[in-house]
């Protein structure tokens, strides 16, 4: 994890103390400038007078700090009245550095000074702007870019993690939404098959009942992660397509090929989706001889899923669930690693689609 996102999240987690040390760290410096600056104190107590000194330093550079940070910073950025900010913003920062600059010459140096020593009047600390500029805000501001800039990227750092979170809840939101679509689907067309195999008191009743089964432990259990197992993809394709076969008995001819070699991740229903689709408007719409061929291949991080059927009719544009749940997913968990398409000839609608992989089981 980068120094800069350890900060942040210290930050976050730990406010009070983050604050803390931070001051504590500003209190140092300027106890360091002062010795560096005075190397023989005045008087035999050195180590009070650099104890004063970063005090009473952090009574402007801290009133300052959280103004810019907590108030300034926030009505620049949101505000439409930005000369009543910039006023009010010199008034303040006027009075922090003035008032410090009275308690330096009133308190501190009576503490560390040798006496006697010529103290500046109140009009003139109230009336020397340049140096209250010079030696308090300009000094304090230098501490505070410090602090703004950690802040700014802690605010980014929250706001770009919230976008991120919304991001996902939207994406899962919206395959959530998908999957519903498809499976009232499918299991309307599964029962159906089910229940006329239980009228003539078929003995494939039970197999199917057992592949069904098979094939909702994976929608309701299975198929809630964002990636699932490739195997658990083909034994789910399996299951449906010994279902379908019962609608069709032998006029329906079917192959299912597969050639996958690393048993890689990919998003569930979304081969289960092109299958239905070719039995919706392939086989289903097909009176005479349909004919389906599927063909599942991996080469390297290449996953390739192509589906072939005879159709009676022109498709539609249109094929409701099928293929539109598919580009919209596709766009939402593969949106630069995938291709898909669709061709039409002789007959024979095909689609094909072509996964990059990184996962593996």
């Amino acid at each position: 994890m980068p120094l800069i996102e350890r900060i942040i999240l210290f930050t976050g987690k730990h406010r009070l103390l983050a604050h803390c040390l931070y001051w504590l760290g500003v209190c140092s410096l300027s106890a360091i400038r002062y010795a560096a600056r005075y190397p023989n104190p005045s008087t035999p107590e050195p180590f009070n007078n650099l104890l004063f000194v970063g005090l009473f330093e952090l009574g402007s550079t801290a009133p300052i700090t959280y103004f810019l940070a907590y108030w300034v910073l926030p009505q620049l950025l949101t505000a439409k009245n930005y000369f009543r900010t910039v006023v009010v913003s010199l008034v303040v920062l006027y009075l922090i550095s003035a008032l410090t600059r009275l308690s330096v010459v009133y308190v501190l140096e009576p503490l560390i000074r040798l006496k006697p020593f010529e103290q500046e009047s109140v009009r003139v600390i109230f009336t020397d702007i340049g140096a209250l500029f010079f030696n308090y805000f300009f000094q304090a501001f230098t501490y505070a870019s410090v602090f703004i800039f950690i802040k700014l990227l802690k605010d980014q750092y929250v706001v770009s993690k919230r976008a991120m979170e919304l991001e996902k809840q939207k994406t899962d939101i919206e395959l959530s939404a998908l999957k519903a679509q498809l499976n009232p689907h499918f299991l309307f067309n599964t029962l159906n098959n089910i229940y006329s195999l239980s009228i003539m008191q078929s003995a494939q009743t039970s197999p199917s009942i057992a592949r069904l089964s098979a094939i909702l432990d994976t929608l309701l259990y299975r198929s809630d992660k964002m990636f699932v197992p490739v195997s658990q993809e083909i034994s789910l394709l399996q299951n449906y397509i010994e279902l379908e076969k019962l609608r069709y008995d032998d006029r329906l001819v079917i192959s299912f090929e597969q050639r996958v070699e690393r048993d890689v991740e990919i998003a569930p229903l979304i081969l289960l989706s092109l299958v239905e689709n070719a039995f919706k408007h392939g086989a289903g719409e097909d009176a005479g001889s349909p004919e389906i061929r599927i063909v599942l291949t991996q080469q390297d991080d290449l996953l390739i899923f192509s589906i072939s059927n005879t159709f009676e009719q022109k498709v539609d544009q249109q094929l409701g669930i099928g293929l539109e749940n598919i580009r919209k997913q596709l766009a939402l968990l593969y949106p630069e690693s995938h291709t898909f398409e669709t061709s039409v000839a002789q007959r024979i609608f095909t689609a094909k689609l072509e996964l990059r992989l990184n996962r593996q089981v």
